[in-house]
């Protein structure tokens, strides 16, 4: 069984066999949770694309986070997902499904930015950043 934060480094029998069960997605296919090859190839997409934007102001470190988070901000509630995560076959979702609407995408973003709660993933490979925005990144 899992502690009450939902990470654990030990698990019992209780445990699930695949990412994403015990919130009922499946173990393949579509709908089911991005893995972390995706999911880092789309920060790759996502981050290259802002910093050969940022070129257009004088590829300052700033201007490449700055064009990095609105790239998330209007994508995400937009396109269900990134660039990157589109080009790469995922999409952003609430755990019911349902769109993620406008404030998510911005908690989830200045979460990223800060990349501590994003390598820090429960069983499920859900990211701080994921759990703290109530969302699900899912292959498409």
């Amino acid at each position: 069984m899992l502690r009450e934060s939902g990470y654990a480094c030990a698990v019992t029998s209780d445990a699930q066999s695949y990412p994403g069960q015990r919130l009922g997605l499946p173990a393949t296919g579509s709908g089911s949770i991005a893995r972390p090859g995706r999911r880092i190839g789309a920060l790759f997409i996502d981050y290259g694309a802002a910093y050969l934007i940022s070129g257009f102001f004088g590829w300052d470190a700033l201007a490449i986070l700055t064009i990095f988070a609105l790239i998330q901000i209007l994508f995400l509630p937009t396109l269900q997902g990134s660039p990157g995560h589109r080009i790469l076959g995922m999409r952003l979702t609430r755990l019911d499904g349902s769109w993620v609407g406008l404030w998510r995408p911005i908690v989830r973003t200045a979460l990223l930015i800060v990349v501590i709660p994003a390598v820090i993933w429960d069983a499920d490979q859900r990211g701080l950043h994921d759990k703290a925005a109530g969302t699900v990144l899912v292959r498409a």
